[in-house]
C-alpha cells in the first residue's frame, strides 16, 4: 500500500486471546509468506494526518471482498511477519496483500456463518487466488483448520467497530484488556523493553511466556486497559518512547499465567 498508516489505526484492538489451543497436525501445509514490503505507521498531531485519518477510513471501510483463505501455523510460529512483529499461531491476526498493516478486518465463513475480526500484520498469500491467510487461532474459530481453506467474506472495519467487538467479548468471557506492547523470541529482548518503559515513569508491563512445541514467545503487555482514552492516552507516551507496534488482546485469568517482572 502506499498510504501511511494513521494513528489512529494503532490505538485499537487486536481481537485476538492468547489462550492455548490445542493443535494435531493436519494434512494441509501451512503457505510460505515471501513478501515483507508493508506499510509503516505514521506518528503525530499534525492538521494533515488528521485530514488523512478522516479520508482513509471512509475508504477502508468500504472493502468488501469474497474469497479462498487459508491458514499458516506451526511453520512460521515465532517468524517475523511483514509488520516486523513475531508471528504468533494462537494470535488473532492475517496476512493480507493490500489492506493496510494494523488494520481490522471482519472475516465470516460462508459456511457456517461464524466471524472473527482480526489484524492484518502481514502481506499474503501467494499462492492460486487465495483472498487471505488466517493465524491457526482465526482458523480455528472458523471452523477452517481442518480443511486448511474455504470460502469467507472480508469485510474491512473501522476502529471503533472492533473496539466494541473486544470490549463485548471480554465482558462476556469475564475477561480483562491489555496492551501488548511487543512479542519477542529473546526473553532478553522483552526484558529490555520492559525496563525501558518502566524508566519512563510508565507503569511496568509484565513478560507472559507462551511456549509451542519447544518455542517460546515471551508477550510483553500492560493493563488491563479500563477505557479507549486511558488507551489512546498510553499508546500517545508510547509513540514518544518510538513503541509504536501495540494491540489489544484479551487473556486467560492473569493469576493462573506465569508472569515474568
Amino acid at each position: 500500500m502506499n498510504k501511511i498508516i494513521p494513528i489512529l489505526l494503532m490505538f485499537v484492538l487486536c481481537s485476538c486471546s492468547t489462550e492455548q489451543i490445542k493443535t494435531s497436525d493436519l494434512s494441509t501445509p501451512p503457505l510460505s509468506i515471501t513478501d515483507n514490503q508493508y506499510s509503516k505507521l505514521h506518528t503525530g498531531d499534525s492538521d494533515t494526518q488528521n485530514a488523512d485519518d478522516e479520508n482513509l477510513l471512509p475508504r477502508l471501510t468500504r472493502y468488501l471482498k469474497q474469497g479462498i483463505a487459508s491458514w499458516y501455523g506451526p511453520r512460521f510460529h515465532g517468524k517475523k511477519t511483514a509488520s516486523g512483529e513475531i508471528y504468533d499461531m494462537y494470535g488473532m491476526t492475517a496476512a493480507h496483500k493490500t489492506l493496510p498493516i494494523s488494520s481490522y478486518a471482519r472475516v465470516t465463513n460462508l459456511e457456517n456463518q461464524r466471524s472473527v475480526i482480526v489484524r492484518i500484520n502481514d502481506r499474503g498469500p501467494f499462492q492460486g487466488d487465495r483472498v487471505m491467510d488466517l493465524s491457526y487461532a482465526a482458523a480455528q474459530k472458523l471452523d477452517l483448520q481442518q480443511a486448511g481453506s474455504g470460502a469467507v467474506e472480508i469485510k474491512a472495519i473501522a476502529p471503533e467497530q472492533a473496539l466494541a467487538h473486544l470490549q463485548n467479548a471480554a465482558k462476556i468471557q469475564e475477561k480483562s484488556v491489555y496492551l501488548q506492547v511487543g512479542t519477542f523470541g529473546d526473553k532478553k529482548k522483552a526484558k529490555n523493553l520492559q525496563n525501558k518503559i518502566a524508566a519512563n515513569n510508565l507503569p511496568q508491563p509484565n513478560i507472559l511466556p507462551s511456549t509451542h512445541k519447544g518455542s517460546t514467545l515471551y508477550k510483553v503487555q500492560m493493563g488491563p486497559i479500563k477505557s479507549s482514552a486511558s488507551a489512546h492516552k498510553l499508546n500517545i507516551q508510547l509513540a514518544k518512547l518510538g513503541i509504536t507496534a501495540t494491540q489489544f488482546v484479551t487473556e486467560p485469568n492473569q493469576k493462573q499465567i506465569t508472569m515474568i517482572q
